[in-house]
């Protein structure tokens, strides 16, 4: 009664219903940031596991039956392909270079098509497999870098990709015998393994193939942006000096060891990144899916980069 001779009641009621608004506002724009959350998570995620299967396609793609358009080369196929590691590959790296013919009777020819688009010298190559291998010369003409072996007889006839590509300029050799250097396919010497992500590294010092020393951390990067908090803008920027601390912590234990040759592998882009802010140089790159606690992940990733993709012609 008081509340209504004084006017107060229809200011109360007013309130009630501001109040009621505000609410469903409040839960709309709640409704509205969970959804625009659950998408990007989403779509973080899908990036993600486009970033993982991308480096598992890599490397395993010496694994596919076919090449590409083998429908427009009549169906010329390899006759078999494998991939070697260890005593495996020593024993068919055995067979290849104890293999003995004329004085040219042997050719070895090592395709890099980034080394031939700058010097343009593919001409002589080209010229020399199409002779000795015909239509199934399509085949090593796959964009990849990888050595071809063929004897004049075609008794031999094999492509290889190395993990490691040869520092000198093949052309097409030929020679008595299959020139292969065994440093191309195996772990020999003393040398540095680095298995770098965006929030794990671990490097290996290796001598002939055994780890004689060892250093792998994980570092505390975001992985995806969850549902409420701060924007996705400023986690982005968060997430971004995180990976930005981690490589610079990698760059740290790299310098802190400093061994030649350097063999750098993990995920693509962050290897690129690695690389080109570095000081270093590494003698080869390669991306590998290796992931979990740093010491294992090192070993999986020195088994798969030592690995040898053998395609028989």
């Amino acid at each position: 009664m008081i509340d209504q001779l004084l006017g107060r009641a229809s200011l109360k009621d007013r309130i009630d219903e501001l109040e009621d608004e505000a609410e469903r506002l409040r839960e709309r724009y709640e409704a509205e940031s969970e959804r625009k959350a659950a998408a990007v998570t989403a779509k973080q995620e899908a990036e993600e596991r486009q970033n993982r299967l991308e480096d598992r396609i890599a490397q395993l793609e010496g694994e596919l039956e076919r090449v590409d358009g083998t429908g427009d080369d009549g169906g010329v196929e390899f006759r078999r392909k494998e991939r070697l590691r260890g005593a495996r590959l020593e024993e068919v790296l055995d067979r290849l270079t104890s293999v003995r013919t004329g004085p040219e009777g042997a050719c070895t020819v090592f395709l890099d098509p980034q080394r031939e688009e700058e010097t343009r010298s593919d001409g002589e190559r080209d010229r020399v497999l199409s002779e000795t291998l015909g239509e199934r010369a399509s085949l090593v003409r796959t964009g990849d870098p990888c050595l071809v072996c063929v004897d004049d007889a075609g008794l031999v006839s094999v492509r290889l990709k190395p993990p490691v590509r040869p520092e000198r300029d093949l052309e097409a050799t030929w020679s008595d015998r299959f020139e292969l250097d065994r440093e191309w396919f195996l772990p020999t010497g003393t040398y540095a393994l680095a298995l770098v992500r965006a929030d794990l590294f671990a490097v290996g010092v290796y001598e002939d193939g055994e780890r004689v020393d060892y250093k792998g951390f994980e570092s505390d990067v975001k992985g995806s942006h969850s549902k409420g908090g701060f924007s996705q803008a400023r986690f982005e920027r968060i997430r971004d000096d995180q990976i930005d601390d981690h490589l610079e912590r990698c760059h740290r234990a790299l310098a802190e060891f400093d061994i030649e040759p350097l063999y750098l592998v993990g995920q693509r882009g962050v290897l690129e990144t690695l690389a080109e802010e570095g000081e270093f140089e590494p003698r080869a790159s390669a991306a590998v899916d290796a992931t979990g606690d740093p010491k294992p992940a090192l070993e999986d990733a020195h088994r798969s980069f030592w690995t040898t993709e053998l395609g028989v012609l």
